[in-house]
């Protein structure tokens, strides 16, 4: 047998393998896709595919190869999203607001291939995932110029489903109108509440006139169908494209590092292990002196982290209160189940509203 004909026999068994080796790694990626359907957990995993590629990129001794195959996995990476993108297409993934608004934005940032659904309110894109109508819903938790977005809180408090991700939207505000109209011309504003509490100076400088709106997309929308010069809304870029609206002014916002933190709920309440853990803990505490510090103390001597701690108030009973927290670590682990029967005997109640890994970046 000469070199050649010796060679692609190699090359064929291989091929054969790879086919089935290829056929494994796929059905192993349709359960995966199953799981995090359930979960309402993205399809890309940035942060795991370079820990993958790093990994397996040292098994290959041959330097000029090694590139060669670096190549290779991210191209078996982007087919196993692919067909997982086949497999989660039809989730159904609730969120509040309308197209273009920023929880619309990071919905399909973090659901790219989903059926993003609107709702008017946080409870109705809420109710919708326990009812069953959505698979999942987007919601905001955070922001980082305004603060708690208290009212999704308290269905954490209140409500049964279970924050599977964390995700942070750098957000950027600028001032839209119809074509043709200048800034000189601008009278007054309308968007949400928080936007234009986070574009106060900006429009107490200007001394505009505000209207409040339910959101950014909304009061766009309004704006490009009054078709009034004097009247602008403050709302991202891509709602400026979506109505043909111009773009009279960039990143009005007083913060230039403003940024929302979404969470994504669903009704399972199974997590993932990796090598960053993070949980959010609700509980209320007894009536007596030192109870709040007791509790704290406890999750500080078993080693978790808090992050976040505040506090909001029980809906229907004056002056009582529950607290909120968010901490590093896996509450399942031995320490955490520790930790959690400690808390127990100090707090009236105790709640795990959510478990999560890296919290990810949607810019």
């Amino acid at each position: 047998m000469d070199k050649l004909s010796e060679s692609r026999q190699i090359i064929d068994t291989v091929d054969k393998q790879m086919a089935e080796l290829f056929e494994q790694r796929l059905n192993a990626v349709r359960e995966a896709a199953k799981y995090k359907a359930e979960c309402g957990m993205p399809i890309a995993d940035a942060g795991r595919e370079e820990s993958v590629i790093e990994k397996n990129s040292a098994y290959i001794k041959d330097a000029d190869i090694r590139a060669f195959y670096v190549n290779y996995m991210r191209q078996t990476m982007d087919i196993s999203k692919r067909f997982m993108s086949n497999i989660t297409s039809g989730m159904r993934i609730a969120y509040c607001g309308v197209e273009g608004a920023y929880a619309y934005i990071a919905a399909h940032k973090v659901f790219p291939s989903g059926n993003l659904i609107s709702y008017k309110s946080f409870n109705e894109a809420y109710d919708a995932v326990v009812d069953g109508q959505c698979d999942c819903c987007v919601l905001p938790i955070e922001n980082s110029y305004t603060g708690e977005i208290g009212a999704v809180i308290d269905l954490m408090f209140n409500g049964n489903l279970y924050v599977n991700g964390v995700y942070s939207l750098p957000i950027r505000h600028n001032l839209l109108a119809v074509k043709g109209a200048k800034i000189t011309d601008i009278k007054k504003v309308v968007s949400h509440q928080q936007a234009l509490d986070q574009c106060a100076d900006y429009i107490a400088n200007r001394e505009y006139q505000m209207e409040v709106m339910a959101n950014t997309a909304y009061a766009a929308k309004k704006v490009a169908q009054a078709g009034d010069i004097s009247v602008a809304a403050i709302a991202s870029e891509e709602t400026a494209e979506l109505y043909g609206l111009e773009i009279l002014d960039h990143d009005i916002n007083a913060s230039n590092v403003n940024t929302t933190r979404f969470a994504v709920f669903s009704r399972s309440t199974d997590a993932p292990v990796g090598e960053k853990n993070s949980f959010i803990l609700l509980f209320t505490v007894n009536d007596e002196v030192g109870a709040l510090a007791k509790a704290v103390n406890i999750i500080c001597a078993h080693g978790f982290n808090m992050r976040v701690l505040r506090s909001r108030p029980v809906k229907n009973t004056p002056w009582q209160y529950y607290f909120y927290v968010e901490a590093e670590g896996d509450q399942r682990s031995q320490e955490g189940v520790r930790m959690l029967k400690e808390l127990a005997v100090c707090c009236s109640g105790l709640k795990i509203a959510g478990h999560y890994l890296d919290e990810i970046s949607l810019d």
